[in-house]
């Protein structure tokens, strides 16, 4: 069972949460290393510490955990609107 977001055996670090994101979007440890411009070890050392302060077993799970606790968003999943000045307001939507 994941450790609700109390529980973490330890708090997330800002790297950690970056990983987490990334493995959300589905790239492999390689391709988060190349992002990150770090080594593929340091990604893969990451993973393990995120899944083991999560209790979390393997990336699904992790993605699950993330989900649940806010810590991602996908595809507008968990995502809350911030408001933004750029966004249109009814006064200027265009009516068809």
């Amino acid at each position: 069972m994941a450790a609700s977001e109390s529980q973490v055996q330890g708090p997330l670090s800002d790297r950690e949460l970056q990983v987490i994101e990334l493995v959300a979007a589905g790239l492999t440890n390689q391709e988060i290393a190349e992002k990150l411009e770090i080594s593929k070890r340091t990604v893969d050392n990451h993973v393990s510490n995120i899944l083991t302060k999560t209790e979390t077993d393997n990336r699904v799970a992790l993605v699950r955990w993330a989900l649940q606790w806010g810590k991602v968003c996908l595809d507008d999943v968990n995502c809350c609107a911030l408001p933004n000045a750029s966004l249109p307001t009814l006064e200027n939507e265009a009516i068809s």
